[in-house]
């Protein structure tokens, strides 16, 4: 359909991916060994902070993935301040052009592969990274990039039973208790109102799932066999990275320049290259060692790349094209 390209809505996307994490997880486990072995262009994130304060932001993440002869752009805005207006913080839509010749194909929200991809990344780290008996999961923020992150990380590591949230906004976890429970009759959600180190403490896999920029996540909570993912910007004392066993990110290149936690480490000499154990693809491929043993503390950083975004987008593309789903739109 030259002439042509395909609109996906929302609801186009969730028809798809909502019922489905292990397409998810199996997607963009695939795009990070395409990063690894394959040909891929991602230039650096272009980020338009609009607001300092609250870091009220849009991204533009671009990339071409030569093995699927797709290039693509994702546009997402993060404004943590909408939470105040009733409004989602993220909102994102991702273009794919044929790389072969640069004709668009699709243009679709992305609102919610945007946040599933950021869970099945935090899903993926879990896989290789967690204790392989992990039972607990301890979350700093009850949003739906809490929730999505339980979902995929639950499907990755079956064994979890107990899951506990805290969050500045107690009604906020109840809500999203209330809806887990209904899916999840297998796990214990504990509430923890706004007591953060009760979440944290008693949690083999511990997640800060929060747009903020205060260093909530305390170094004297970490004990031995965690693993941490962290996935926003600066939500955790630079203490917590100091007692890593290992430090793992899905991309150092991409984390050193940007603004989160071990990045502002590496900025003021704190952490070295050399202090980055892997890439997540090399973990994924066997060139690294994943968990060695029970007692290792391994920080995951996740800063959220293109090639993951542009793959996830492809295949969802593909999807949809088989099963006459979504709206063509002349040019």
């Amino acid at each position: 359909m030259e002439n042509k390209f395909l609109f996906l809505s929302d609801a186009d996307v969730h028809s798809i991916i909502r019922n489905d994490p292990e397409f998810c997880i199996s997607a963009i486990e695939r795009a990070f060994k395409i990063m690894t072995y394959g040909k891929t262009l991602q230039p650096d994130k272009v980020s338009q902070i609009i607001d300092e304060k609250s870091q009220n932001r849009i991204n533009c993440l671009p990339s071409t993935i030569y093995d699927i002869e797709t290039s693509g752009m994702k546009w997402v805005s993060v404004f943590p301040t909408n939470k105040a207006i009733g409004l989602k913080n993220v909102e994102g839509f991702t273009i794919l052009s044929d790389a072969t010749n640069g004709k668009l194909k699709c243009l679709m929200n992305s609102t919610l592969a945007t946040s599933i991809r950021t869970a099945s990344v935090g899903a993926i780290a879990a896989k290789y990274l967690a204790k392989k008996d992990s039972t607990t999961i301890g979350f700093i923020g009850a949003g739906e990039e809490a929730k999505e992150h339980f979902k995929l990380i639950k499907a990755a590591k079956p064994s979890i039973n107990k899951c506990f949230f805290s969050s500045r906004t107690e009604k906020r976890i109840k809500e999203l208790i209330d809806e887990l429970t209904v899916e999840y009759s297998d796990v214990e959600f504990i509430n923890c109102a706004n007591d953060y180190e009760k979440a944290i403490v008693n949690s083999d896999i511990i997640v800060t799932a929060i747009s903020s920029q205060q260093k909530v996540l305390k170094g004297e909570w970490i004990r031995e066999g965690m693993l941490y993912i962290h996935v926003a910007g600066l939500e955790d004392e630079f203490s917590v990275a100091e007692k890593a066993d290992k430090i793992v990110c899905d991309q150092w290149e991409c984390v050193k320049h940007r603004t989160q936690t071990i990045s502002q480490m590496y900025n003021q000499g704190l952490i070295k290259d050399e202090d980055i154990y892997a890439d997540l693809g090399e973990i994924i491929s066997g060139e690294k060692n994943a968990r060695e043993n029970d007692k290792e503390f391994i920080y995951f950083n996740s800063v959220g790349l293109s090639v993951e975004d542009v793959y996830l987008a492809n295949e969802i593309y593909n999807i949809a094209v088989s099963n006459n789903i979504g709206t063509w739109i002349d040019k």
